[in-house]
């Protein structure tokens, strides 16, 4: 999860894509203009452990768009896919 975030923050679609799982890969990542990431936190996670197929991470990630600050909530999932974890979805929270 936080080397998603980190990538997002730097804009490296291609590691993005390598950590996507192919159900669900777009085929490229768009990036809003004007978005800095400025901070993750790390509120919940469950599974994701040697021993789970599967894991969830529930996360706050602070940013300003075009100077403005916002707050992004969100539950992903993610599964293993050929032995690495991948995202596969999220849910947005309030």
């Amino acid at each position: 999860m936080r080397s998603r975030y980190a990538a997002f923050a730097v804009e490296d679609e291609a590691y993005l894509l390598r950590t996507w799982h192919p159900s669900t890969r777009p085929a490229r990542v768009d990036f809003e203009r004007g978005l800095r990431w400025t901070g993750l936190e790390i509120e919940e996670v469950s599974g994701g452990s040697p021993f789970h197929t599967t894991g969830t991470v529930t996360f706050r990630a602070a940013y300003t768009h075009r100077g403005q600050p916002g707050e992004q909530r969100e539950q992903s999932r993610f599964t293993r896919h050929e032995g690495a974890w991948v995202y596969l979805d999220a849910v947005v929270t309030a």
